[in-house]
């Protein structure tokens, strides 16, 4: 009885899996299951091509009434994708086939196995995409709000206020008293002027001593302003 159910069921496989089923003996066979995925959800998703699942079916001797030997792989040279991987998520999936299994035996099952596989991939691959989308919605939030510290400025209190004007007064203070050390400085240049001082021949020329070597010392103007008060 077994072995007719599963010629049975094997015939309607080729009708509905033509191009995906692959014999690989009498009793055992993989079908190539292609994820349908929608590329680019999330902004800044590459392109991707969609990932394979290869179902391995082996009919033990009494099925449909025994459950099917069952295993995954991903095909040869698949282009990996961002969030499915056959060989990381393999132990999920197939545990995630074993309720199905036990509500269907005694029934062919392999189609039901087939689609139940699909939507779990699929599921998985949805649910990683959307935490990555959250992940990257939060991080965008998070600079926005950093962004939008510079233009609030910081909160004034009474504590920051008082802060502020003991800073501003300190400063003010020493910018007066560096203004007035300036002026000071600049008066005391003022003041200190060197002696202007005549040779011998311009105090002979204007009478002031008798005639004088013009290589005599030169005599400040102070004492020549002197000598003409006493004359």
């Amino acid at each position: 009885m077994g072995k007719e159910e599963q010629i049975e069921e094997r015939e309607v496989l080729d009708s509905i899996f033509p191009d995906e089923i692959t014999d690989i003996s009498d009793n055992e066979y993989r079908i190539s299951i292609q994820l349908d995925l929608l590329d680019n959800e999330n902004e800044g998703d590459e392109p991707t091509e969609p990932p394979t699942i290869i179902l391995h079916v082996r009919y033990p001797d009494d099925y449909p009434d025994e459950a099917p030997i069952l295993d995954l792989s991903p095909p040869q040279n698949a282009v990996p994708h961002p969030y499915f991987s056959v060989a990381g998520d393999k132990a999920q999936l197939l545990k995630d086939l074993e309720a199905t299994v036990e509500e269907n035996l005694g029934m062919a099952m392999v189609f039901t196995l087939v689609t139940t596989l699909k939507e779990a991939a699929e599921q998985l691959v949805l649910d990683r995409r959307e935490v990555v989308a959250k992940v990257r919605e939060e991080a965008l939030l998070a600079a926005e709000r950093e962004e939008n510290k510079k233009f609030h400025g910081t909160p004034v209190t009474p504590e920051t206020f008082w802060k502020w004007r003991e800073g501003f007064l300190k400063e003010m203070e020493e910018k007066r008293l560096n203004e007035e050390e300036e002026k000071l400085a600049e008066l005391k240049k003022a003041k200190v002027k060197e002696p202007v001082r005549l040779t011998g021949r311009q105090l002979w020329e204007r009478g002031l001593v008798g005639k004088v070597d013009e290589d005599e010392e030169d005599i400040p103007t102070e004492q020549i302003e002197k000598l003409k008060v006493e004359a």
